[in-house]
């Protein structure tokens, strides 16, 4: 009598192929192979994958922030590296639970904007979203460059801007106005270049620490403000209505204040 084969793999290839034990068995074999490779390719990959999606995520926050009229020459000037963070504007520290992905979402619900009191809107806004997002320049591990999306009421209606503080928190690099529906030729000459170029260098606070940001009747005089604009009072107190409520205590005035501490 020939004698038994006790290798089980010696058996089992040894049975015909047309058993359903031996099929059951080499799928299962196949399959689990397939599962150890896959997950094996996934976690050698990943470190590939994670930084492929921080690259796309960033040359999406370039683009965001080039496409805005005068940003592009700022950026280059500044050099470093552009991130954005969502800011929980009561605390003036980095969002919890609220990212760029669902920011939008987020502000849809009316619970997450507050009720401004007459005394304090100064942009004329009504109320204020809770959270907002903001670009970082960083360099050397320090922030050289930050800028703050705002808004504000003008004389024609809503004006959006986004205002570029040095690393300093309290030197302006820049502003570009993204959006308004000011009179053209008159208040509509806060998009024009040859204004904006009277920001860069302005100072927000004096030696106190103290906001003092405003806009001249005409050409600045003090080192806190910026032109005017002839024949356009109302739009250019607007403009400065609105950085000075962006830059106090319920817009940006806590995270500037974290800033300087040394918590971002």
């Amino acid at each position: 009598m020939a004698d038994t084969e006790r290798n089980p793999w010696r058996r089992l290839l040894a049975l015909p192929n047309e058993s359903r034990t031996k099929t059951l068995v080499m799928a299962f074999l196949v399959s689990a192979v397939c599962a150890l490779m896959v997950s094996g390719a996934t976690v050698l990959l990943r470190p590939i994958q994670t930084a492929n999606r921080a690259a796309e995520e960033q040359a999406r926050i370039e683009a965001l922030v080039r496409g805005v009229p005068g940003m592009a020459d700022l950026l280059d000037q500044s050099g470093g590296t552009l991130s954005t963070v969502v800011i929980d504007l009561d605390t003036g520290r980095a969002a919890s639970n609220v990212t760029t992905g669902n920011l939008e979402a987020t502000l849809a619900d009316t619970q997450n904007w507050t009720a401004l009191a007459p005394g304090a809107d100064l942009a004329g806004l009504g109320q204020r979203p809770d959270y907002a997002q903001v670009f970082l320049l960083r360099q050397d591990d320090e922030i050289s460059l930050i800028l703050l999306p705002m808004t504000g009421q003008g004389y024609g209606g809503r004006i959006d801007a986004i205002l570029a503080v040095e690393g300093d928190m309290n030197t302006v690099a820049g502003i570009a106005i993204t959006q308004h529906s000011e009179t053209p030729g008159l208040g509509g000459r806060i998009e024009d270049p040859s204004w904006q170029a009277s920001f860069p260098g302005t100072e927000l606070h004096d030696a106190t620490g103290t906001l003092r940001f405003s806009t001249a009747r005409g050409t600045a005089t003090g080192p806190h403000q910026v032109d005017g604009i002839t024949g356009a009072t109302r739009t250019t107190r607007s403009i400065s209505n609105m950085v000075n409520f962006w830059l106090g205590p319920d817009g940006y005035g806590p995270l500037l204040r974290a800033i300087e501490r040394g918590e971002f």
